[in-house]
């Protein structure tokens, strides 16, 4: 039975009931001497009720059930079919390696656009080659990482963690020095301007490799 139809049913019946009441106490109030028959009154009574309760009791419960109907009702846009339900995505286990490998793709990533803001040079060729070297070592990095998921290490206290986590450091530090290379060479671009700078940039790359 539809929700619509128990509130008409419910309203109808409150109705009848209250005007039952209603009209009842009335009967009792306006009595007069003269005896009436109990089957008449009663059975004027439930027509009233009916026709003065049931009925306006009905129209109101069918319009609370119309309101409680669309309000429980999903609402979807005009022409919108209802997607189909789809199962929940089971969350990913947390893996404290691709945070550390995250941060040095990052920092390799910004060196790369760091060089290809200097002014074209042989200077600048060099920059390119260093930086060039340190997407090398990020290979590295990551096989560090998998070999700290297979040996299951979730202690960041592991020596492979520790390793990684200096990497990160590392490579951090090395992005700082391109950094300042790279503004150096925008007012110096030419080769024996940077060659000193170029020399010591070079050996401070991180070093992974045996």
């Amino acid at each position: 039975m539809g929700i619509v139809v128990r509130s008409a049913l419910w309203g109808a019946t409150i109705g009848t009931l209250l005007m039952g009441a209603l009209v009842t106490a009335i009967e009792l109030a306006s009595e007069s001497g003269k005896p009436s028959s109990a089957f008449i009154t009663f059975t004027a009574i439930l027509i009233v009720s009916f026709m003065m309760g049931a009925v306006p009791g009905a129209v109101v419960g069918t319009c609370v059930g119309l309101v409680r109907r669309s309000v429980q009702r999903p609402r979807h846009l005009p022409g919108q079919m209802p997607g189909p339900m789809h199962p929940p995505v089971p969350q990913q286990p947390y893996d404290m390696w691709s945070d550390l490998v995250e941060r040095c793709a990052a920092s390799t990533r910004r060196v790369a656009a760091a060089v290809q803001t200097v002014p074209q040079s042989a200077a600048k060729d060099w920059l390119q080659r260093i930086s060039e070297q340190l997407l090398k070592e990020l290979d590295d990095v990551r096989g560090i990482a998998q070999l700290g998921r297979a040996l299951g290490a979730v202690d960041q206290k592991h020596p492979v963690y520790q390793r990684l986590l200096k990497a990160s450091h590392d490579f951090h530090q090395f992005e700082n020095e391109v950094g300042r290379v790279a503004l150096q060479m925008f007012d110096h671009p030419e080769l024996h301007e940077a060659r000193t700078h170029l020399e010591m940039l070079e050996k401070q790359l991180p070093q992974l490799s045996p």
